[in-house]
């Protein structure tokens, strides 16, 4: 076997589309290939030579020519038997094939058709005609290719995107479907009638008269159809699909045929609910989030305001979430939300309500705004007992215990009306409007319902004011200390002094201390000032030592909020370390309810005081839990007894009782008694004859500036 000649330069180029074609000649005539040879090079073309068939085809296995040039008659192996076994060849099926004969009979010609070849070219030949032949074969060729190439990506792109095409031939009612669509629909196209009836039963019973609509409007008005639908499978499975079509007419103007494409949307849509449900509802209950409640009540005064109307707003706070979130869990209080949110949803009933889908009524009209917060939408009411009734219908049901995790838990609820267009004509007006009434109802004792009133309004308005001054306070130096003796009325000195705050604002005046420590309390301040009136009352004691002053001590009222925090102790004894002083000069003084709200770490906090030597005593006692069994557990020096049984020791019997059964068991457990409140002779006589000596009151001497303590701890005090 001969080595066959290829005629090419180095190919200059990377990409092979980029390259010169390349022409394999298949011929044993040794002249006639060079004549070939030189013709097609000065075309620019890159040219291989082969002698017979048999080299022709290991040299169409290692080149892969983009056309072959085959002689007819060769040995060995003919043209015909050559184009056959090519065209076996993996990549030889498109490529094109110019059969070069002297034969110029109809039979030959058959034959070289039969065989593969693309087309024929009779000897003698006129290589100029050849070089535009193989032009013209190449140019096709590759057209050709890029053709399926562009075919098997769309096809590909479709499958990918699971969408494929059709066309309705409307004159013939023939519909013609693509290989995806079939996959799509579940169906086997070639068993499928394929008129428009047949494609319309496959569309989902509720999407079928909006599907023919489409259709009917696309011929009709002669425009495009676009629509999502839902399609049945034959096995009863539905999937969403999405239709794009547009019409095709003929020259005078008649809808002729309808082609478009289908896509299967199943997984977007799937996305898309889940995309929905993430933003519009809640997670843990499944009610409408904050976002959706505010678009639900948006349209609900729309439709108020068409109409004429009236919408109530019900804003929900559960009462003490947060005390059985922090104990029992957040496990348990996720659950918790979850009963109360089915207990609503079965409660609020009898109201139409505006939600998705326009059908009215198809759902309750409650969302959950988050934390323990929960509103309902009453839409359409004629007058404030629906309302009434309803609030009251959910009062009852959320008081009924929850049983949670075999735990019995009660919970009740507070809530807060307000009414379109009375308490506001939007749906910021009306949810802010509601929410100041149900702080309202939380202040009037809880589990109760209220509704807005514009005295609430002005009330929290006022109350925003104080918050918002009462950040300044401190760093502005607006608070003081006052200071009321405690005096031992059977001697008439001065045994101890409370420390008493006092607040006097540029812009508010005089705050008393029961309207702001509240506030101070809900956020968060309290601990700032209760450090501040630790320090002053600390700073005016060393200020009375530097004088020569020996000063009883001083009685400090910490907050609960911070007497539970493990900094305290450390704060008190950098306070009395900073200014000298031993512990015996300070005295704190706590609430019942204090000290009970966290046994374990009162008694550590307790303990740790006594340590320093700072004493302890229980204010306002009587009031609480009063409990011998926990005055014996915590280490504390000092009862005070509240001022409310002081007021009545002289006309009420029973303040009375109580008064001297207080003494009574403070002196039997060798604790200090101090009476507050005491601003008659009566009274202190009464406290004498019952063993309490040691009284603070307006009868000694109102709560005074720091110059004024000191002139009384100079020159004494005047009994009265």
């Amino acid at each position: 076997m001969e080595e066959t000649t290829t005629h090419m330069e180095a190919n200059p180029y990377d990409e092979s589309e980029l390259r010169p074609e390349l022409v394999l000649v298949v011929d044993d005539d040794e002249m006639m290939r060079d004549l070939a040879v030189a013709a097609l090079e000065q075309a620019g073309f890159f040219v291989a030579e082969a002698e017979n068939g048999v080299i022709a085809l290991e040299q169409f296995r290692q080149l892969q020519p983009d056309i072959v040039l085959l002689d007819v008659m060769m040995p060995e192996l003919d043209g015909f038997a050559t184009c056959r076994a090519l065209r076996a060849l993996p990549a030889g099926v498109d490529v094109p094939v110019l059969m070069m004969t002297g034969l110029d009979d109809t039979r030959a010609i058959d034959q070289a058709y039969h065989a593969g070849a693309t087309d024929f070219i009779t000897k003698p030949i006129h290589w100029a005609i050849l070089r535009h032949r193989v032009r013209y074969m190449l140019r096709s060729s590759k057209a050709i290719r890029d053709l399926r190439v562009s075919e098997a990506r769309l096809n590909n792109a479709h499958r990918i995107a699971h969408m494929g095409s059709w066309e309705w031939d409307v004159l013939n009612d023939k519909f013609h479907w693509s290989q995806e669509i079939a996959n799509i629909f579940g169906v086997d196209p070639s068993g499928f009638d394929s008129s428009y009836s047949a494609f319309l039963n496959t569309i989902h019973p509720l999407d079928k008269e909006l599907f023919n609509k489409a259709f009917e409007d696309s011929c009709s008005l002669k425009r495009p159809i676009s629509l999502d639908h839902q399609i049945v499978l034959p096995g009863g499975d539905e999937r969403c699909c999405h239709t794009e079509g547009e019409i095709g007419t003929d020259d005078t103007g008649q809808v002729v045929r309808i082609s478009g494409t289908i896509q299967d949307i199943t997984e977007r849509k799937r996305i898309e609910e889940q995309v929905r449900s993430l933003a519009y509802y809640d997670s843990i209950t499944g009610l409408p989030n904050r976002v959706f409640f505010g678009e639900l009540l948006d349209r609900a005064l729309t439709f108020a305001r068409r109409y004429r109307k009236k919408v109530a707003v019900l804003f929900l706070d559960l009462d003490r979430f947060k005390e059985i979130n922090d104990t029992l869990g957040h496990a348990v209080g996720d659950q918790l939300l979850r009963e109360v949110s089915e207990r609503l949803k079965h409660c609020v009933r009898g109201y139409d309500s505006v939600w998705p889908g326009g059908v009215k009524g198809e759902e309750n009209p409650v969302a959950r705004l988050g934390g323990d917060e929960f509103t309902v939408i009453m839409e359409d009411i004629q007058d404030t007992k629906g309302v009434i009734a309803a609030s009251q219908r959910i009062l009852q049901l959320l008081s009924d215990p929850f049983l949670l995790d075999g735990v019995e838990i009660c919970v009740t609820t507070s809530i807060g009306i307000s009414i379109y267009p009375d308490d506001g004509e939007d749906a910021m007006t009306l949810v802010k409007n509601a929410d100041t009434a149900m702080y309202h109802a939380k202040r009037e004792g809880r589990n109760n319902a209220q509704f807005f009133m514009q005295a609430l309004n002005d009330a929290a308005c006022e109350r925003l004011l104080l918050e918002r001054q009462l950040r300044k306070a401190l760093a502005n130096e607006e608070f003081v200390l006052y200071y009321q003796p405690q005096v031992d009325a059977g001697s008439g000195s001065i045994i101890g002094l409370e420390a008493l705050i006092r607040w006097q604002s540029p812009e508010l005046g005089f705050v008393p201390p029961g309207s702001f420590i509240p506030f101070a309390e809900e956020s968060g301040q309290i601990t700032l000032i209760d450090e501040w009136v630790v320090h002053a009352a600390c700073r005016q004691l060393a200020a009375w030592l530097a004088q020569g002053i020996t000063p009883p001590r001083v009685a400090v009222n910490l907050s609960g909020c911070h007497f539970l925090k493990k900094s305290l102790v450390e704060m008190v004894s950098e306070c009395l370390q900073n200014f000298g002083l031993e512990g015996r000069h300070l005295e704190v003084e706590l609430t019942e309810g204090v000290i009970m709200r966290d046994v374990e770490q009162a008694t550590a906090t307790l303990a740790e005081l006594k340590r320093m030597g700072v004493t302890v005593s229980i204010d306002d006692f009587g009031t609480g839990y009063s409990s011998l069994s926990y005055l014996r557990r915590f280490p504390i020096d000092t009862l005070k007894i509240d001022r409310s049984f002081i007021t009545g020791v002289t006309r009420d019997p029973d303040g009375a009782a109580i008064t001297t059964a207080i003494i009574s068991m403070a002196t039997s457990m060798r604790l200090e008694i101090v009476a507050e409140g005491v601003e008659t002779a009566e009274q202190m006589s009464f406290l004498l004859e019952h063993g309490c000596s040691v009284m603070q009151g307006y009868l000694f001497c109102r709560p005074a500036p720091p110059e004024e303590i000191t002139r009384l701890l100079v020159e004494g005090l005047a009994m009265p």
